[in-house]
């Protein structure tokens, strides 16, 4: 099925979506940290978990591309753990994208392609990110990038080099991809198709049974569902909060103190004037000079820029070092020297060359000692204040390394400490609804990289709100104990034994359908009192416009006109028997939108389609020899199921 279809069902795309190895640059240089990557030379089936032709995939590998994946998934999820991530299917999925990776890179090499050091030195290169001051490829800033993502650069080249190689094999499968007009027109026909027919629905309540499960039933059922019951890591985070306030009394600022300020800064206080410009900037010199000639011939400097396809700016009440600092020097020299409204250029600066319109000169008068005095002071008090308050937090931070407490920083300071509990690795509270107010979520951000008891201090406000900081208890993920939530899974039992009878009576149903009888009849011979069917005419792009897009809907759309089929929709705990018996299909012109429209994405999706049967065939075509147990293991450590 093709990808306007497969998005229409929710389902998924093509394995190039799942092979995300052909951006392997951006996803090693963008993606988050690398973390956990620890060896397994020593866990039982050895240190690889799979041999792809020629190479081998070892455990460490394997490790860190799951832990690099699981990131990835937190930016959307802050709190899934490894075990969820695991459970829901995570660890499969990366190694099966690194079985496939691996076998497109030997069957290139088979072919005859190469990706040789030049070629991964070029896309190094060429990649964003890496450049110095002068625009060029710096290689100090591409290897501090690595470092701080714990990537090495062997690792990173030889990663380069297998998507090179997939790139030189999948890319072109893709190309010139198209589908016949015919195809294309019964594909974009059905984005308007009008359907009639009947449905049943069939509540898993109605089927639930009555009595409780005994103490067997459900220890069995939560055995089964214990991914189900996987409680998210929470943490207690114990802070307390101060101010500049904080700071003892200090020192008086002395006159002498003031006078050499005010002679250290002198030209801060001498006359000086403001001045504003409009400004316009041109790529050569012949080009100002012809502005500058325009305007001596009375054309405005606005006019001149706005007929060239130019426009002006505005710059006002500056100084000339603020100026000279954006501009240039010599520019600056020559705004400054111009009297008002006088027009000056061509000067080249840091954009270009410059034509100003002096617009105001404003002259600002010299200050004596005694005039400044007053803003001496009070600059003098708050850089006094902020170096006092820089030695308290790096005194408190080399303290709290030698093991001083959070009480004792506390009464040293004489704030409460207060608790924030059970939070969750997204803000939110485990046990009770609300979330972390927002000017604490920095301390709960760096406290899932904390360790217990130890700890930190941070800034809430720059230089005015402090807040020293301990992660005080550590509730590791895990499942629940059944005696906690057995309420919940009598609930969840009750549900699913619901729903498994509701599919069967709608099982039942069906097959007296096929057998000939009316929807409405063959529902009339269940025991258990169910809702009338009801007629069904629904337009699809109708349907999508509302929102409207359940397995049930879905399930209309895909069926053959004249068959009836059961679908279970998990999220209402139903099951539906639908049955279609008219398919209405509006006329469509190739010139119409929809045609090409749909033309198009199918295009793009053919070539996916290329992309897994090469798959496919390039796993088939090289020897894939999986290690088990070592995989197993890797598992195993991943979800701490070893400790």
């Amino acid at each position: 099925m093709f990808q306007i279809f497969r998005n229409f069902f929710k389902s998924k795309i093509g394995i190039v979506v799942t092979l995300g190895f052909l951006g392997l640059i951006a996803v090693a240089f963008a993606s988050s940290d690398v973390a956990n990557t620890g060896m397994f030379g020593g866990v039982a089936g050895g240190d690889r978990v799979a041999v792809v032709g020629d190479r081998t995939i070892s455990t460490a590998d394997l490790t860190q591309n799951t832990n690099n994946a699981l990131q990835q998934q937190r930016e959307e999820n802050p709190t899934l753990s490894m075990e969820g991530f695991v459970a829901q299917g995570g660890f499969d999925d990366v190694l099966s994208q690194m079985l496939s990776r691996a076998a497109i890179a030997e069957f290139a090499e088979m072919m005859g392609l190469r990706a040789g050091q030049r070629l991964v030195n070029s896309e190094i290169a060429s990649a964003s990110g890496f450049q110095g001051i002068d625009g060029e490829f710096d290689i100090e800033a591409f290897r501090a990038s690595l470092r701080q993502r714990n990537l090495t650069e062997s690792i990173v080249r030889e990663d380069l080099a297998l998507s090179l190689l997939a790139r030189q094999t999948v890319v072109p499968i893709t190309l010139g991809a198209r589908l016949p007009d015919s195809i294309t027109r019964t594909y974009a026909q059905l984005l308007n198709d009008t359907r009639i027919g009947n449905a049943a629905v069939f509540p898993a309540g109605a089927f639930a049974p009555e009595g409780d499960p005994t103490d067997e039933q459900v220890q069995e059922y939560y055995d089964e569902n214990r991914a189900r019951y996987i409680r998210p890591e929470r943490r207690d985070v114990r802070y307390a909060v101060f101010t500049e306030d904080a700071i003892s009394e200090l020192p008086p600022v002395t006159d002498a103190q003031i006078a050499a300020r005010y002679e250290a800064d002198a030209v801060l206080y001498r006359a000086t004037e403001r001045r504003s410009f409009t400004q316009l900037v041109v790529p050569t010199q012949a080009a100002a000079q012809a502005v500058i000639d325009e305007v001596a011939g009375g054309v405005s400097l606005e006019a001149s820029a706005q007929s060239k396809g130019l426009a002006t700016t505005t710059v006002s009440e500056v100084e000339q070092p603020d100026y000279a600092s954006t501009a240039s020097q010599a520019v600056a020299n020559s705004a400054f020297d111009g009297a008002e409204g006088a027009l000056v250029g061509p000067v080249q600066g840091t954009l270009g060359w410059y034509v100003l319109q002096i617009d105001d000169v404003t002259p600002v008068a010299a200050r004596s000692v005694a005039q400044a005095s007053d803003e001496i002071r009070e600059t003098l008090v708050a850089e006094r204040r902020r170096e006092a308050l820089n030695e308290l937090t790096e005194r408190f931070q080399n303290e709290f390394s030698r093991g001083l407490t959070l009480e004792q920083a506390a009464e040293e300071l004489e704030i409460e400490i207060e608790t924030i509990p059970s939070v969750l690795a997204n803000g939110q509270f485990y046990d009770q609804p609300g979330e972390v107010p927002a000017e604490l979520s920095r301390a709960v951000d760096f406290a899932f990289e904390m360790d217990a008891e130890s700890p930190e201090i941070t800034e809430l406000v720059p230089g005015q709100v402090f807040m020293i900081f301990e992660v005080s208890d550590i509730t590791q993920s895990a499942t629940a104990p059944l005696a906690e939530i057995r309420d919940d899974v009598v609930l969840q039992w009750r549900r699913d034994r619901g729903m498994a009878a509701a599919g069967q009576a709608a099982a039942r149903v069906l097959d007296r359908v096929e057998g000939g009888a009316s929807l409405a009849d063959a529902l009339s011979e269940e025991e258990t009192d169910l809702p009338p069917s009801q007629a069904l005419r629904i337009n699809r792009r109708e349907l999508a416009e509302l929102g409207q897009v359940t397995r049930a809907t879905i399930l209309f759309f895909s069926m053959a006109e004249g068959t009836v089929k059961r679908v279970a929709v998990q999220e209402t705990n139903q099951w539906f028997v639908v049955k279609l018996d008219e398919i209405e299909i509006a006329e469509l012109d190739e010139d119409s939108p929809d045609f090409q429209n749909t033309s198009a994405q199918l295009s793009a999706s053919l070539g996916q389609e290329y992309v897994e049967q090469f798959v496919a065939a390039a796993e088939a075509s090289v020897e894939i020899e999986r290690n088990e147990a070592g995989i197993d293991a890797v598992r195993a450590q991943l979800t701490g199921a070893t400790r």
